[in-house]
């Protein structure tokens, strides 16, 4: 399944936020994969961010990846950097924009 989600930077952490994507811990992209992902980009427009993910079951990788210390830290990180942040608990299941048209 393709899940496109939306977050927003801080105005004054866009530097650091693209820093931090440069580095992302490697335990983290392995746990991101082992949960289904095959696929995650993230556009930047200004300071809304944009994501899109192919994934087996979006759902089932929040579940998976909900309580997991790396993932855990890295959220934390990211809480400092934006003003809108994923929601990597239950509820964040939803958060998946809308489609709207498809081609």
């Amino acid at each position: 399944m393709r899940v496109a989600l939306h977050t927003r930077v801080r105005t004054d952490r866009i530097e650091e936020y693209e820093a931090a994507h440069r580095e992302v811990p490697g335990e983290l992209t392995t746990a991101i994969r082992a949960a289904g992902v095959r696929e995650w980009t993230i556009w930047r427009s200004g300071t809304d961010l944009f994501h899109l993910l192919d994934v087996d079951d979006y759902p089932a990788m929040i579940a998976a990846l909900e309580r997991l210390p790396v993932n855990i830290a890295w959220q934390a990180r990211m809480a400092g950097l934006l003003e809108v942040a994923h929601d990597y608990s239950a509820d964040g299941a939803g958060a998946a924009l809308p489609v709207v048209w498809e081609l």
